[in-house]
């Protein structure tokens, strides 16, 4: 009644100081009809944002451009998901961070090179010009040079925002979660690195996500190659922005782009386009070295001699069957300084024509969503940030998180598999009527002893509403209590899948539910 009260107050509030106004601007020298019609214009659009007689505000529920919910099945991947990569972290003796979800505006500025349009710009808050966060590195970088640290392994995984053109069927948003692994410090060459393509690796295969593939490549040499192909120096970012386009458009557009929008050479382009073709791994490496053009560039050089060693290592961590060294990949972020890699799916896992087709969506969108892991080396970055230019070397990975869901949220949806949203381990049941206080009092048993149980919130349950709610949501076990159980010190526990019962004693029953859910 109040709001009710308020919307037509204010209402006639503005019928009242509108006539006047109205009024007013007709006895003003010089007025023209065209701003008296602005004005009111302005009166009517005011009336309608706060509500006038019979007006209903219209509006569509949905979410914004780029962002989704998720339900519980999905979350409970996510949660899987996640649980799978800390773990994978944690085993590599990483520790963790939070950044806030804002940064200054100066502090992302000139780092994503033409990604740079994507960042979202917030309007001016107190004088400080803000934006949100575009990836998990610079803030990191940041942090280092804020608080002077040195060395550190570190994880994060955090929400990042990007402008980007929403693609939600290869999981594709502009708001989504990134899973960063970063060692920052002083330390021999390409041991970190190994380190980092060896997490891909694990993930990727712990993820059961489908073949993969870990594509490699250096920022040295790229910018050698292109030197050595006749690419002027003012043209190696932009050049190399679009040779990063590879893995999306063909060679003749790639090379089109260059040439009519880039203002390269046919020639200089028609070069780079011999070497980016090329693939391999240690071997490619070598015989690069006695390439007649690449050998004359310096850079070129130590980043080849860097490739072998990295791979060197690769094979002693066991994962060089899944590495291939590719000049075609560029990675077009500008903060990279040496080694870069890219973890790609090769075939998804999940058969075309499954859930996306059978929803109007092309089959093979619903299995291409190529690159879910991306990383290199930033050796330059923390010195942007620090006063003295100190710079403490850098090398880390990011797990493409969203594109990740995406393929185990339609696996799980062509599989049979039911997927628990709950990690209830037992429903506490009553046979008969009045005995919500002792259900309570076994609930309160089990919550004090960790394990995790809960009962229907009734007084009187049928039985078979609560055996058939334990069904329905995966709950393992059910303690059911009748009278006969009271008198006797027992609890009747229920397998649900093999509906086998045993009377267990109410001193033995923690034991044996632990021992039974161990099992599970």
């Amino acid at each position: 009644m109040l709001g009710m009260f308020c919307v037509r107050t204010c209402s006639g509030l503005m019928g009242l100081l509108a006539a006047p106004r109205v009024r007013s601007l007709h006895s003003l020298p010089g007025i023209t009809v065209a701003q008296i019609d602005e004005e009111v214009a302005k009166l009517l659009e005011l009336k309608a944002q706060i509500g006038g007689d019979n007006v209903k505000h219209q509006f569509v529920l949905k979410t914004a451009k780029g962002t989704r919910d998720y339900n519980p099945k999905q979350m409970a991947i996510r949660e899987r998901v996640f649980s799978t990569i800390i773990g994978c972290f944690k085993r590599h003796g990483a520790e963790t961070i939070d950044t806030p979800v804002f940064e200054l505006k100066e502090t992302l500025t000139g780092k994503y090179g033409e990604d740079s349009k994507l960042i979202y710009d917030l309007k001016d808050q107190g004088g400080e010009l803000l934006s949100l966060r575009y990836d998990l590195t610079v803030p990191f970088a940041r942090y280092l040079a804020m608080n002077k640290i040195t060395n550190i392994k570190r994880y994060h995984i955090a929400k990042v925002y990007r402008r980007d053109n929403p693609a939600m069927t290869r999981g594709r948003y502009r708001e989504f979660y990134q899973c960063d692994f970063d060692i920052a410090g002083q330390y021999d060459a390409m041991i970190p690195d190994a380190e980092c393509l060896k997490i891909v690796h694990d993930i990727l295969s712990e993820l059961d996500l489908g073949d993969f593939q870990i594509k490699v490549n250096d920022r040295r040499i790229l910018d050698g190659m292109f030197a050595v192909c006749g690419v002027p120096d003012d043209k190696f970012r932009t050049i190399c922005s679009t040779v990063d386009k590879l893995d999306k458009m063909p060679w003749e557009d790639v090379r089109r782009e260059m040439v009519n929008e880039k203002g390269l050479s046919e020639e200089a382009a028609d070069q780079i386009g011999e070497y980016v073709s090329l693939k391999g791994g240690m071997e490619l490496a070598e015989r690069l070295l006695q390439d007649h053009k690449m050998c004359t560039s310096k850079q070129a050089c130590a980043g080849l001699s860097d490739i072998k060693l990295l791979f060197s290592y690769l094979q002693l961590f066991q994962v060089t069957d899944k590495v291939v060294f590719d000049l075609s990949l560029a990675r077009g972020l500008d903060y990279y300084t040496g080694i870069i890699y890219e973890g790609v799916l090769t075939q998804a896992g999940v058969a075309p024509g499954s859930i996306e087709a059978q929803n109007g969506v092309p089959a093979e969108e619903s299995v291409s969503v190529g690159s879910v892991a991306g990383g290199g080396r930033y050796d330059g970055l923390v010195g942007m940030f620090d006063p003295k230019g100190r710079k403490v070397p850098c090398v880390g990975v990011s797990i493409g998180i969203e594109r990740i869901f995406s393929i185990l949220e339609q696996k799980a949806e062509a599989s049979t598999e039911k997927v628990r949203t709950t990690e209830v381990q037992v429903m506490v049941a009553s046979a008969q009527k009045n005995l919500l206080e002792d259900r309570l009092r076994l609930l309160t048993e089990l919550w004090n002893a960790g394990i995790k149980a809960e009962v229907m919130y009734k007084k009187n349950p049928k039985l078979l509403s609560q055996l058939q709610h334990c069904e329905e949501s995966g709950i393992p076990l059910v303690a059911i209590l009748g009278e006969q159980e009271l008198k006797d010190g027992v609890v009747k526990l229920r397998v649900v899948a093999s509906r086998e019962e045993v009377d267990v004693s109410r001193a033995a029953l923690i034991d044996e539910i632990r021992r039974r859910t161990s099992q599970v």
